[in-house]
């Protein structure tokens, strides 16, 4: 049984029928989006309980193997455009099994799958896409914030039909000089060439949120959880 990961954890109100489930980027912390969600307008929402999870511990090789909260590892190729991927596919499962047992905690506390969101940023973002894409019962949302599709090449034959038709939000920065916007425009190209519906957003801004995300964000929860 995979322990669950230390998070943290927000309801905007009490006895909440909803979840979303936000995994921060590489060397962060829960912390970093918990902030976001007195910006958001959930109007119309139900209940939410935000879970914000703790990535854990490990060395990354881009960063000269100095350890920090990673959801797997990064070699150093695979965020340029045209980049040679050498993507670390054990570090990427064991996170996904990690993402699973949270999907998993909340079914147990009576959060319908269908009402259960799975958003990341960045390294955060890629972990959302693999995961959820992949979950076996129908979600009500992506929302792929700053990051990319990892291990592209594996999704046709790995995805659950289940999730074929679940409403993706992606967003991602003009002047982004970490995740290259080629690299997401790649990654929603080939979930576009799967059938996947995509809400392709572009903003003003590097490697961070944009004031219009957050109102971005906020409408497309109210479309898939209200």
């Amino acid at each position: 049984m995979t322990t669950l990961l230390e998070r943290i954890e927000i309801e905007s109100a009490p006895n909440p029928t909803a979840a979303i489930i936000w995994m921060h980027g590489l060397g962060a912390s829960g912390d970093d989006f918990a902030a976001i969600v007195p910006e958001l307008d959930l109007t119309g929402c139900p209940a939410i309980r935000f879970v914000f999870p703790h990535a854990p511990v490990m060395p990354v090789t881009i960063n000269g193997g100095y350890v920090m909260p990673a959801w797997y590892d990064i070699f150093g190729t695979e965020l340029g455009p045209g980049a040679v991927r050498q993507e670390d596919a054990a570090g990427i499962a064991q996170s996904q099994q990690h993402i699973e047992a949270l999907i998993a905690n909340e079914v147990a506390r009576g959060i319908h799958p269908s009402q259960i969101v799975i958003a990341g940023f960045s390294q955060g973002c890629a972990m959302a896409l693999h995961t959820a894409l992949r979950h076996p019962e129908k979600l009500a949302g992506i929302m792929a914030l700053s990051g990319y599709l990892p291990l592209a090449s594996t999704l046709a034959t790995e995805r659950s039909t289940a999730n074929a038709s679940t409403p993706i939000f992606m967003a991602h920065g003009t002047q982004d000089p970490v995740v290259q916007i080629n690299r997401a425009e790649m990654s929603r190209d080939v979930l576009a060439s799967l059938g996947y519906q995509v809400q392709w957003h572009t903003y003003p801004m590097p490697h961070s949120v944009h004031p219009k995300e957050i109102a971005d964000i906020s409408a497309f929860l109210q479309s898939v959880l209200a």
